[in-house]
């Protein structure tokens, strides 16, 4: 992450942002029941306003370093700050009641990554549970922005598709100025 980028994410303004403008948007209406799984939740914004909202949540980041930052800041709280690769997931099957992942995925590399991310935040939720997230759009100031970074915004259209084909059911997809997502795993009839 370049300089710039990593320096934002750390603001009060960028914080504010997340939480008025996508996570109040994609969790309303919502049960985030008692254990969430956050994926990729860089220095803890999102993390901060829902751990107040679940009795458990799990952060998982890639990065060691920010990971270990990340326990740091919420030592002593409900929020369990791990270093791993969310496209392997350590958590047996049906672990979580929602999974979230804001403004993240345009920093996977490829698509075959970010569906790998996808699928294994279905295979973690509970039948019923709830993926919430959001992404950048693509665009020109977000690709200078991004320079040195890692770029790889998705296509909304093809999202929905790509949702489905993982196995997600009720899907929502808000499209703005940013690409709001709410998502269910199907319960089994039976």
């Amino acid at each position: 992450m370049n300089k710039r980028h990593a320096e934002l994410l750390g603001t009060a303004e960028w914080a504010a942002f997340l939480h008025e403008e996508i996570l109040s948007v994609v969790t309303q209406g919502a049960d985030l029941g008692d254990d969430l799984l956050e994926i990729g939740p860089g220095p803890g914004a999102a993390t901060e306003w829902l751990r107040h909202r679940v009795r458990r949540l799990v952060a998982v980041e890639l990065e060691p370093e920010a990971a270990a930052l990340l326990g740091a800041r919420f030592a002593g709280t409900n929020v369990e700050a791990v270093a791993g690769d969310a496209t392997a997931l350590a958590y047996p099957d049906e672990s979580f009641d929602t999974v979230g992942m804001f403004t993240m995925l345009h920093h996977v590399p490829t698509r075959a990554r970010q569906d790998a991310i996808l699928a294994g935040a279905l295979r973690a939720l509970r039948p019923g549970g709830t993926l919430i997230g959001s992404d950048s759009l693509a665009s020109d100031r977000l690709h200078r922005f991004h320079e040195g970074d890692t770029y790889n915004p998705v296509e909304p259209a093809a999202f929905l598709t790509r949702l489905q084909t993982i196995g997600f059911g009720e899907i929502t997809l808000m499209v703005g100025e940013r690409l709001l997502f709410r998502a269910r795993k199907p319960v089994a009839e039976g």
